[in-house]
């Protein structure tokens, strides 16, 4: 397979659209999803590394090649777009053994890497199939199948179950991770989707206006924010504005919504607001407000899998918490006009950048 490099990618377009520069490094073998609202420049970014979209800056280097010269037919790429772009009049054997073919692969070679393929994505009993007699989840493993076919150095994934419903775009998200480790092929993965996103890749990217706003694991993402962009993207933090009261150098005292806290956080300068982010799961309600907590008003209580959602206002902004007490809940919503206590640990706090 192959490392990719992006260094420095930018293009501009004739309404003064920017999408760059785009720095990033994936390993062989790994799978990182671009992550990031409509317009971020998600699918600009790939496009550039498949080859569609022309560079203005910038280098895409294939285990240390620069290839950004490169016709995209000759770059070794395999990809699936959410429109899977089969060719209607043609069985899923000619649409899988397309590639091969028009590389002039012997008959019995292509014959053999389309019957590999179709076992590997469960779709043999399919071949003889025309595309207009599968389903759309068919048709999304029989698009996978063509992107491998000719055993490319990297895979691209345009969004490509998006237009499904949820419960097989789960199931099949599921089998393209299961195939992408089997197969050992580096894959960059698009997708508007968080839920996806965390649950296929060894790491994410977050673009915004363009850029990267942040990259790692998923849990790195979630636990630690580094904008406040990047936490209400995710959902991962209520975002709080702080003051800085003091610093002796180890910690910062400062004080949200009238409470203080002490963080670790070194050469912060007093009288000054910054902004920080605690996760719903870290936040704790109390019926009755004291004196050490933040009181707040219920505004709604949401059931979700395996825990609730309570929607909270805390001097006109928002906060939400997550609990899993059912007696908990029980109570707040036969108290609904009672206020609450809500608080968190020193700890829970994370400063964010911008």
């Amino acid at each position: 397979m192959v490392k990719v490099v992006l260094k420095g990618l930018i293009r501009r377009f004739a309404d003064d659209t920017v999408v760059g520069p785009i720095d990033l490094q994936i390993e062989d073998g790994e799978l990182v999803s671009l992550l990031g609202p409509s317009g971020s420049g998600k699918t600009t970014t790939l496009k550039m590394i498949a080859g569609f979209i022309e560079l203005d800056e910038g280098s895409v280097l294939f285990d240390g090649v620069n290839i950004a010269s490169v016709p995209p037919r000759l770059r070794e790429i395999g990809m699936v777009h959410q429109s899977t772009a089969l060719f209607p009049n043609m069985t899923v054997y000619q649409n899988i053994s397309f590639g091969p073919e028009m590389a002039r692969w012997s008959r019995e070679k292509t014959i053999k890497r389309v019957e590999e393929l179709a076992d590997l994505l469960d779709i043999r009993q399919l071949l003889m199939r025309k595309i207009s007699e599968i389903s759309g989840g068919e048709a999304q493993r029989v698009a996978l199948a063509r992107a491998l076919a000719k055993g490319p150095k990297l895979l691209l994934l345009d969004e490509p179950l998006s237009a499904l419903d949820p419960q097989l775009r789960e199931r099949l998200q599921m089998e393209i991770r299961k195939i992408q480790r089997k197969v050992g092929i580096t894959t960059i993965y698009v997708t508007h989707s968080q839920d996806e996103a965390f649950a296929i890749s060894d790491r994410v990217a977050i673009l915004q206006d363009g850029v990267i706003a942040q990259i790692g694991s998923p849990e790195e993402l979630y636990d630690n924010p580094s904008s406040e962009f990047v936490a209400r993207f995710l959902g991962s933090g209520n975002v709080f504005t702080a003051t800085v009261d003091s610093s002796d150098g180890k910690k910062t005292t400062i004080t949200i919504h009238g409470k203080k806290f002490k963080i670790r956080e070194q050469d912060c300068p007093s009288d000054r607001e910054i902004r920080v982010s605690v996760k719903p799961e870290d936040i704790t309600i109390g019926q009755v407000p004291d004196g050490a907590s933040i009181t707040a008003r219920v505004v709604s209580v949401t059931p979700q899998v395996g825990s609730y959602r309570i929607l909270l206002s805390v001097d006109g902004s928002t906060v939400v918490a997550l609990t899993y007490d059912e007696d908990l809940v029980r109570k707040l919503r036969d108290s609904p006009d009672d206020p609450v206590s809500l608080s968190f640990r020193d700890s829970d706090i994370v400063i964010l950048n911008g």
